[in-house]
């Protein structure tokens, strides 16, 4: 095409003649193809030419085509030439068809023969002629005709003479009287061209259309032709063999449906039908063939009154018939008749052909006839069970009432179908039973899912049955009503499984056929139609409450005070409802809805009228699946349904009820995708409530057996879920389960050596012909039982099965017995155990009494099954069950527990898992505390002693195994072991044995260079295992690790090699292992080295960040504050005790040991002390000053000193504290220890020194409680007892500070203070071999005349003559002596703060005294006494004294 646009575009361009001629040469050269050549009167292509848009260039384009067909050219394509001239014979130019006919006849005449293509092309023209617009058609047709009728391929082709003598049926149907038209010499051609004698359907029309010519006036040629034809097509059609005569049916029907374009074609349409309608009432037709054709002419006319439409009323045409005298066919004539006559006017004919549309109804209503084998007397009209020719005959008559009910709903012409409904009533439901059961059927079908009449049905004509069955029912007389409303009439059932239905409207439609009949008391349905009628409005708002409503008035059957008539009447309504279930020719989905209804009615009388029907569906299951209707397959599901807690007890008593639930339990096959299989329902019917109301513990048995039996060869995985579900949720006895699992007994013991040999003998036999044993047991039943027990939680007397199942881990244990799945039966069995011991006791207690024999719990058989196996998952059931067992029979499992650790120690701790790590702490959770438990039930000291040996055994073992175990799991293991043990009691045993294995292994295993870094590595693990327990227990823990410390030897004598190489020989098992640190197994350095190891360890431990934090949180300080003072107590005394070693290893070669451990002691005790808060040191300080021990005593006011040395800022509430030990210090200055010995001098001069502290801090403010310090140093002063200069000096410098204090208020006291002190200044001797003492007794004189100088004139003189003294020696001692600065500044302040009047006098007597004496160094003394005096004096402005 776009190279013919082309040519054509450059030929316009041209406009030389010369120059287009040469073009058009050119171009038929070039193209060497006949169709591209130029015609000469077109001046285009022939190919150009013949799609044309002008028509008379098209014809001379196939007039030229015929030319080359006559005279051969050459140069062109038949395939061209025929395809060019059958486009034309579509074309719309009537003279370019006209000349394409002529040049296919030119074709056929000298190429080729017709064939099919060339053959259906020519039935075109039969669509589309229409001879009432031109009669130029009639030239077009007859060619056409004689055509086919020519070639011999009508004969040959059968589909294309069926299609041609359907086409041509219009042509044949005469509608004008005129003969000349051109319709008749169509219709004539037709009939003489011998096509009529080619087609069975138009066998005798030529004759018969001549006849009728010849014999009917011309004013009569349409209706009598048209009449004649019909009759002729009936005949025809009516004589043919079934088959033949269906597919001509078939042609029919197609020419009838489809849209008409022409008159022709839309009177050919109602001929058609006619005849078609008219074939099925003929009373030559054979039954076979009958329904059938019924079926397909229904098919018509269904679709063309739904399409019908109209705006007038055809009262008035059909009221000039007398319907009941008139015949259909004369009715039809005479409106067809008029129907053409209209039609060729142009007028509108939509009356004429809604009339001839409800006659043809009409007759195809009359003309129906049921088969022989459709049903008359039985009850129910059942889809399922009629014969074929039944169902086709019941659809038709729910099609017409369908399409009947649709057009009399609304529109013009509703009451004439209307009129044709109560024909169809008439005709074929005559009988009241019969409408009423075809009723029941419109009203029920919508429930069957099958749809055997493949017919369907919607709510809204439902809906409309309803209410027609409503009314029809309301007209009755009581009579007929009775006759309705009786168990065997459907009317009743079929309503009552509509008040189920999900939609409303139909409810409601339901329920007003139901109040029809509600008042008749004689219907066995009374007591149901009477309840549910007055619960009509819940029904209508609920679709569920039908089947409450008669739950609940059912249920008043088992109501004792009911009236027994009323009872009875109401048994006899549910026997007559589970009859119409039970009955065989009820259809299967109107039992369903039975059953629905029902659903909530449950009790044995029920289950027992259901089992023939669940009987009869099971056998159909079986034997034919595929032939199990799907509302059978939920039927039956509704029936399993029954079984449940209120018909159980039947399946204890009918031994056919049990039979056919065990054999639903074996139907797996799942008949219906969607569906769930029989045997599904049926395990989901094994309910809790259900199992339990089995009243026979042999039925209950039954059914485990089936259950396990079913597991055991399913195949299918979610049967085995829902088994496993259904044992999960019932409630059975252990005893149940035990025989299950239990095996055949085994063969009995021999008692002789001869009967030994005789079984082995036996076995072997047995063995070789591989015959199982009588005692043989099917593990993989048993491995299936075991592992529904895993999570089995309803299980009554559960220390039932703990016989069988360590009978079957015996039998897991016999080296004989040889299974793939050996490990996993004993995890399982193991798992079993722990199980049933945790339902036994939830909170790992011992059990009651008479619970459980403690005989059968075999523990040994438990730790051999540890020892034996090597797989790490069954050592974690075993020992979990064991950790449960400890707490039922603590006694137990205490004689096996150090197997069990000592295996956990050399195996489970090793592994790196989760699940292992959990096994350990659940073993550790349940043992310790039976050991614990023993403990506490136990009041003999000996079981209190054998049992913490046990736990330092099992502490044992797990610090041995702990360089194997995972270092991230190393804390944790620990932590669980002692906190379930107990922080307070055993967590000083686990460091002193980490400390031991410290000790002997680590210090020895590893280079001396990474020992340092081991040390740390392990310190810090100590520390992190310590903190995970609270403040309270670890300095519980510290004060045990000292007081064993303390009980250690102080050193160990040097081994001889001879018993040296002793103790390398000796082997564990002599060694006593409760004992911590054997002193005879380790040498001294071990020894040494582990205590020097634990002191260094609690310094860290004091001095670490975690624990300073768990100090600080701790929320009950009173109670630390105890346990600290005793810490300090114990390290005290520990510190004593290092000091007094220190001393007596002083020339051993371990002296510097003993001197290092005596540093670290002190550094403990800084520890303490600086952990220790002010508000807790204080009162721990105050209980330190009553401890007996006089270095305890003393070491506590040391700490005391250190604290009011180095802290300068305290609160009014510590200072108070601290005021208060005044008292205490006073008394240990004083007083004598209750053991009558002196108070050591050296606590007394501590004592005084911290007075002298206290009131040097707080004396400023609070005056009061020092003087009674002023008093005491004073004793001690003035004693009459010779007391130690330290002692002495410490109360002078305590006498001097309380002085200096409190001033005006030790004014009181100077009259015992001075003599004292003047006194001690005399003993020159004393005080010179003593410098310490000499400086207190000049610091004190200073500090008083500092503070009372004013005070001092009395002692004055006395004053001077020392001062002169100790000038004198200060100045043998030299200037820079600590005793001349003070003797100075003595000097100086008496010269500067005493007055004149009272100094000078004292001077001068002084002077005299001694002047012969110290003559020359007095008088320069007094000088420069004087000359200060004077100048003071001066200053004041007063004059010298001379």
């Amino acid at each position: 095409k776009t190279l013919d646009l082309v040519l054509e575009e450059h030929l316009k361009v041209i406009r030389n003649q010369k120059e287009r001629d040469l073009f058009h040469r050119f171009i038929s050269l070039s193209m060497s193809g006949g169709k591209y050549q130029f015609l000469e009167d077109s001046d285009t292509s022939l190919l150009l030419s013949l799609n044309h848009p002008q028509s008379a260039v098209r014809v001379l384009a196939v007039q030229h085509l015929k030319e080359i067909i006559e005279m051969s050219k050459e140069g062109f394509d038949d395939t061209f030439i025929e395809e060019a001239i059958l486009m034309r014979l579509k074309d719309d130019n009537l003279e370019v068809v006209m000349s394409a006919l002529s040049a296919l006849e030119a074709l056929l005449t000298t190429l080729k023969k017709m064939d099919e293509h060339i053959g259906f092309s020519l039935l075109s023209i039969f669509e589309r002629a229409d001879l009432s617009k031109d009669e130029k058609w009639y030239k077009i047709l007859v060619a056409t005709i004689c055509l086919l009728t020519k070639e011999n391929i009508l004969k040959e082709n059968k589909d294309l003479l069926n299609r041609l003598v359907l086409q041509l049926l219009p042509f044949v149907i005469i509608t004008t009287n005129n003969s000349k038209s051109a319709e008749w010499k169509v219709a004539l051609c037709v009939a003489e061209s011998g096509l009529c004698s080619l087609h069975p359907l138009l066998k005798g029309w030529p004759e018969a259309f001549k006849k009728v010519i010849k014999a009917t006036k011309s004013e009569c040629l349409v209706r009598g032709s048209n009449e004649k034809l019909i009759q002729l097509l009936l005949e025809n059609l009516t004589s043919e063999d079934p088959s033949s005569m269906l597919q001509m049916v078939d042609g029919l029907i197609s020419i009838a449906e489809q849209d008409s374009h022409t008159p022709k074609q839309k009177i050919a349409a109602h001929i058609i039908s006619s005849v078609l309608v008219q074939s099925c009432c003929s009373s030559s037709q054979v039954e076979a063939c009958h329904l059938p054709l019924a079926l397909k002419v229904f098919y018509l006319l269904n679709e063309k009154v739904r399409k019908l439409e109209g705006q007038y009323n055809v009262e008035a045409f059909l009221s000039t018939f007398p319907l009941e005298t008139t015949s259909g066919s004369e009715i039809l004539l005479e409106t067809l008749a008029g129907y053409i006559k209209k039609l060729n006017s142009g007028k509108d004919v939509d009356v004429e052909h809604t009339i001839l549309l409800i006659i043809l109804c009409r007759v195809f209503i009359e003309g129906l006839q049921p088969p022989d084998s459709f049903p008359k007397d039985e009850v129910w009209w059942n889809p399922e069970t009629l014969s074929d020719k039944s169902k086709d005959f019941l659809h038709l008559l729910l099609g017409l009432f369908e399409v009947l009910v649709l057009r009399a709903s609304e529109g013009i012409y509703a009451d004439q179908f209307r009129a044709m409904i109560r024909l169809l009533f008439k005709v074929h439901l005559k009988d009241l039973e019969n409408q009423f059961r075809f009723l029941s059927v419109l009203w029920t079908y919508n429930y069957n899912l099958s749809n055997q009449l493949n017919f369907g049905m919607d709510a809204v004509l439902q809906t409309q049955a309803l209410y027609m069955g409503c009314v029809m029912l309301t007209s009755q007389t009581t009579q007929k009503k009775r006759q309705l409303a009786l168990a065997t009439s459907p009317v009743t059932v079929s309503l009552l499984i509509n008040l189920a239905s999900p939609v409303s409207e139909i409810r409601r439609a339901a329920l007003s056929c139901l109040h029809s009949i509600s008042g008749i008391k004689e219907s066995v349905f009374h007591p149901i139609l009477h309840y549910l009628v007055q619960k009509a409005e819940e029904i209508i708002s609920d679709q569920a409450y039908v089947s409450q409503g008669l739950g609940s008035l059912f249920g008043e059957l088992h109501v004792q005070h009911k009236h027994k008539t009323q009872q009875q009447k109401l048994s006899e309504a549910l026997e007559a409802l589970l009859e119409c279930v039970q009955g065989i020719n009820c259809p299967s989905y109107v039992a369903k809805n039975v059953m629905r209804i029902l659903q909530e009615v449950n009790d044995e009388v029920v289950l027992s009228r259901l089992l023939p029907v669940l009987d009869r569906l099971l056998e159909k299951a079986l034997s034919r699946p595929d032939g199990l209707l799907k509302d059978e397959a939920l039927l039956l599901h509704l029936i399993l349904g029954k079984y449940n807690q209120h018909s159980c007890a039947l399946l204890c008593t009918n031994q056919q009820c049990l039979d056919l639930f065990i054999k639903c339990l074996h139907i797996s096959q799942e008949i219906y995708k969607g569906l769930p299989a029989f045997q599904i329902r049926a395990l989901g019917q094994i309910t809790k409530p259900f199992f339990a109301a089995l009243p026979d513990g042999k039925v209950q048995q039954k059914i485990l057996g089936v259950l396990f039996d079913l597991l055991l060869n399913c195949k299918n995985p979610h049967c085995a879920q829902t088994i496993s579900s259904v044992f999960k949720g019932i409630s059975i006895d252990a005893e149940q389960i035990s025989v299950e699992l239990e095996p055949l007994p085994k063969v009995k013991n021999v008692a002789t050596v001869h009967q030994a040999r005789r079984q082995k003998q036996q076995r072997k036999v047995q063995d070789q012909e591989c015959v199982p044993e009588e005692s043989s047991v099917n593990w993989q039943r048993v491995t299936l039982i075991l592992e529904l027990l895993q999570h089995k939680k309803k299980l009554r007397q559960p220390q039932a099965l703990i016989p069988v199942l360590f009978s079957l881990l015996a039998r897991c244990l016999e080296p004989s017995l040889e299974l793939e799945n050996l490990e996993y039966i004993k995890q399982l069995i193991l798992g079993c155990l722990l199980n049933i011991c945790q339902k036994l006791s939830p909170d790992g207690s011992r059990i009651g009494t008479g619970i459980l024999d403690e005989e059968k719990f075999n523990v040994e058989l438990v730790v051999q099954c540890i020892r034996v196996s090597e797989m790490p998952q069954t050592h974690h059931h075993a020992l979990l069950l064991l950790g449960a067992a400890a707490g039922m029979f603590p006694g137990k499992v205490l004689h096996n527990i150090m197997p069990i650790f000592t295996f956990m120690g050399a195996n489970v701790m090793r592994l790196d898992d989760a699940y292992s790590f959990q096994v350990i702490n659940k073993t550790v959770e349940m043992v310790i505390p039976a050991l614990i438990q023993a403990e506490e039930d136990s009041s003999i000291s000996e079981t209190m002693e054998n049992v913490e040996g046990v736990a330092v055994k099992i502490i044992r073992v797990f610090v041995d195994a702990l360089p194997h175990v995972p270092e991230h799991r190393r804390l944790p293991i620990l932590v669980q072991l002692i906190s379930t043990l107990g922080g307070e009691r055993f967590l000083w045993i686990l460091l002193v044995l980490l400390f031991e294995q410290h000790v002997t292994k680590s210090a020895t295993s590893v280079a001396s260079g990474e020992k340092d870094a081991v040390l740390e590595t392990d310190t810090e693990f100590w520390i992190s295992v310590c903190c995970e327990f609270s403040a309270k227990e670890q300095l519980q823990t510290l004060m045990k690790i000292l007081h064993y410390l303390t009980k250690l030897p102080e050193n160990k004598e040097a081994d001889d090699p001879q018993q040296k190489k002793s103790r390398l020989r000796k082997t564990k098992s002599q060694s006593q292992e409760t004992e911590l640190f054997n002193v005879e197994y380790h040498s001294g350095k071990q020894l040494r080295h582990f205590k020097f190891l634990s002191v260094s360890f609690m310094s860290q431990l004091l001095a670490s960040h975690s624990f300073v934090k768990k100090v600080v949180e701790c929320k009950h300080a009173e109670e630390l504050k105890e346990f600290e003072q005793r810490l300090l107590e114990e390290v005290l005394c520990y510190i004593n005790a290092v000091a007094h070693s220190v001393e007596e290893n002083a020339d051993t070669p371990t002296a510097k040991f003993w001197r290092a451990l005596l540093s670290k002691s002190y550094d403990v005790l800084d520890k303490v002390n600086g952990l220790l808060p002010t508000e807790v040191f204080i009162p721990v300080i105050r209980g330190l000053m009553t401890n007996p021990l006089p270095s305890v005593r003393r070491k506590a006011m040391d700490l005391l000193n250190n604290k009011l040395q180095q802290r300068t800022n305290w609160q009014k509430e510590q200072v108070e504290l601290l005021l208060k030990l005044v008292p205490e210090l006073i008394a240990v200055v004083q007083r004598n220890t209750s053991e009558a010995e002196e108070e050591q001098a050296i606590n007394r001069q501590t004592a005084l020194f911290s007075l002298k502290l206290l009131c040097k801090c707080f004396g400023t403010k609070n005056h009061v409680p020092f003087v009674p310090v002023l008093n005491a140093a004073i004793d001690v002063i003035s004693s009459d007892v010779k007391e130690e200069r330290n002692v002495t000096g410490s109360a002078l410098l305590c006498a001097a500070e309380v002085t200096c204090v409190l001033k005006a208020l030790a004014i009181p006291h100077l009259p015992r203070l001075m003599p004292a002190l003047l006194k001690v200044l005399k003993h020159k001797e004393e005080l010179v071999t003593a410098e310490i003492y000499l400086l207190s007794a000049v610091t004190a004189l200073l500090k008083v005349v500092e503070t009372l100088p004013r005070f001092l004139s009395p002692y004055l003189l006395d004053i001077l003559r020392e001062v002169i003294h100790l000038e004198r020696i200060g100045a043998e001692m030299g200037p820079s002596s600590h005793l001349n600065i003070r003797v100075t500044s003595l000097i100086t302040t008496i010269a500067t703060t005493l007055p004149p009047r009272v100094l000078l006098p004292a001077v001068k007597k002084c002077y005299h005294e001694i002047s012969n004496v110290w003559k020359v160094r007095c008088v320069t003394v007094l000088h420069g006494s004087k000359l200060e005096c004077t100048q003071r004096t001066m200053r004041e402005g007063g004059s010298p004294l001379s």
